[in-house]
């Protein structure tokens, strides 16, 4: 047994609703490999029931497994919106949703994560960022004014298997982009933040001003 299937078979197992979306991801959608996953999902669940937000906002849904897992720590009357820029994933989305009956809970969002972020007005105690890895640093700033002081930001494959670090990989785009976005948080004082060697790498930010 290698360390990583340690560690999953010592989490929490997946509840059959997300089980079920990561059979069908693997079988029926392309780059399956884009699920959050067992571990990371239950580390989403873990953050959100104790930060117990009542608005949770998800850049990046995909096939609406990191939202269920998120949605797990909503209050009573908590409210998650996610936004998804493939049109062609919303019957898949909306269908795995269905499967929990957090699914109430949940919005869906289709469109431009930038151009949608622009039309809020109001604020989210936790925010997911793991949509186009090259506007990072975009998104960071769109979602400043959208995040209380005291609020919490997380973002999705921050390490991106290492190539964060690899000169290999100096011209790919995605990479530079995640780079850029390491190194703003590094140089900005609004926040606080720590790399998490999970998965892909999952940054925890808090905004402190």
């Amino acid at each position: 047994m290698s360390l990583d299937e340690y560690i999953s078979d010592h989490s929490t197992p997946e509840n059959e609703a997300l089980q079920s979306i990561t059979r069908d991801t693997h079988v029926h959608v392309l780059n399956p490999h884009m699920l959050s996953g067992h571990v990371q999902g239950r580390t989403l669940a873990m953050i959100s029931h104790m930060l117990r937000p009542d608005r949770i906002l998800e850049l990046g849904t995909f096939t609406g497994y990191s939202a269920l897992c998120l949605a797990e720590g909503l209050t009573e009357n908590g409210r998650l919106i996610t936004v998804e820029h493939n049109d062609e994933l919303q019957e898949t989305i909306l269908r795995n949703l269905s499967r929990s009956p957090l699914a109430e809970k949940i919005e869906l969002i289709i469109g431009d994560c930038k151009e949608i972020l622009s039309t809020f007005n109001s604020t989210f105690d936790l925010v997911f960022i793991d949509a186009d890895k090259r506007e990072y640093c975009e998104y960071l700033d769109l979602v400043y004014p959208l995040v209380p002081v005291g609020g919490f930001i997380l973002a999705d494959n921050t390490l991106w298997d290492g190539h964060v670090i690899d000169p290999a990989y100096d011209k790919d785009k995605q990479t530079l982009g995640l780079r850029a976005f390491n190194d703003k948080l590094k140089e900005d004082d609004r926040f606080e933040q720590v790399i998490l060697p999970i998965r892909d790498g999952l940054t925890i930010i808090r905004k402190i001003r």
